[in-house]
């Protein structure tokens, strides 16, 4: 009877360490190697263009808020 529980419990551990063990090591190192290798020609264009945006934008608010300044002086009273 304990030999039969002994055999139930090694079994799921024979079979993580065969399959399962070996896939789940080749993606974690996989993500490893992506993650150091830093970021990719297109990731790094789509970056600098959404810094790009990000400063205009920036400059937009300030110049809004200038003329919002000038005209209503109390605007940011109000919210």
């Amino acid at each position: 009877m304990e030999e039969g529980i002994l055999a139930l419990l090694i079994m799921p551990f024979v079979i993580f360490m065969i399959f399962v063990a070996p896939i789940w090591l080749i993606l974690h190192y996989r993500s490893k190697k992506q993650v150091s290798q830093g970021l990719s020609p297109e990731d790094y264009r789509s970056l600098k263009e959404l810094a790009a945006k990000a400063e205009k934008m920036s400059d937009r608010i300030e110049t809004l808020e200038s003329i919002l300044d000038s005209e209503a002086p109390e605007w940011r009273n109000r919210a």
